[in-house]
Formats: C-alpha cells, structure tokens, sequence
C-alpha cells in the first residue's frame, strides 16, 4: 500500500491526539480550548479586527463572538475603537490574561515536548521545516473551481479517467 496515501488521516489523527493531550493537561484551567486558541492568536496579532481573528483562529465568527463576550466579561479581552474605521473594534488582552497566556505555552510546551519525545534535534528541524513546506505548498494554492471540485467527487466519470 501507498504509505503517501494515509498523509491526510495521518495529519488529522496526529492533531486530534495532540489536541486530546493538551485538553488532558489543561483539565481544571480556567479556559476552555478555543478560548485558549483565541488568547494565543490574539496575543501575537494585538489590534486585530474580530473579522480577522475569526481568519486567524478559523472560528466561525458567530462563535467567536460568543468567545470574546465571555473573555471580555471576565475582563481578559478588550474590544476597542479602531482609530482608523469607527465601525470596527480592535482586539487587545489585558493585564489579567498575561499569567493565562503562560500557562497556555507551558502547557502547549509540555505536549509538544511529549510528542516529539523520541526525536532528534535535527529530526525535529527537519519535520518543522517539511510541514512548513507542506503549509506553504497548501496556501499557495487557488480555490477549485465549481466544475474542478464536481469532477474531482467521487464516482466521478472524470475523476476515475483522471486518476
């Protein structure tokens, strides 16, 4: 068998099992996993529109949403003008959330140390250094067209001659 072929399901399992880990080592913390996953992504991207940490995060923007309005109730996020469209609201962490942002790294340092526990530095370097590659390879890559994702379906008379 193609060892190739198993690269998405074997992409999907490694998440879920690294997600499951952290989850496990977060038990009892103040913050639920999305919540974490906003406060990392807002913390490095500071000023960001909720439009745009909805991108970053890949939350869908009616939950993200919900999010913030728990974040900012238990004052660790704050919505502010943006100085430059006053329709929209820039994103800021506060005080409060910086202690909560080290124990999501610490957190997230410890699960990363334990799955990569039987590689070498330079294995290490050099599965980072692919799955950037991949990554990029990933977004460069244009949306299908309507016609390209039907002939692309399985069963398809145009997907079985292509392949």
């Amino acid at each position: 068998m193609d060892k190739h072929a198993n690269l998405g399901f074997l992409l999907k399992d490694v998440t879920r099992l690294y997600t499951r880990r952290f989850e496990e080592r977060a038990t009892g913390f103040a913050l639920t996993l999305p919540q974490c996953k906003v406060l990392a992504t807002l913390s490095k991207n500071e000023g960001v529109s909720q439009k745009r940490l909805a991108e970053l995060t890949e939350t869908d923007p009616m939950s993200l949403v919900r999010i913030l309005d728990r974040m900012e109730a238990d004052a660790m996020v704050q919505r502010c003008s943006d100085p430059d469209d006053r329709r929209a609201r820039s994103l800021r962490i506060t005080d409060k959330a910086k202690p909560l942002l080290e124990q999501i790294y610490r957190i997230a340092g410890e699960t990363r140390a334990e799955a990569l526990s039987n590689l070498s530095d330079a294995e290490r370097t050099a599965l980072l250094e692919l799955l950037e590659r991949v990554h990029g390879n990933l977004l460069q890559l244009s949306a299908l067209t309507g016609a390209e994702a039907a002939a692309a379906e399985p069963g398809s008379t145009r997907a079985r001659s292509a392949g």
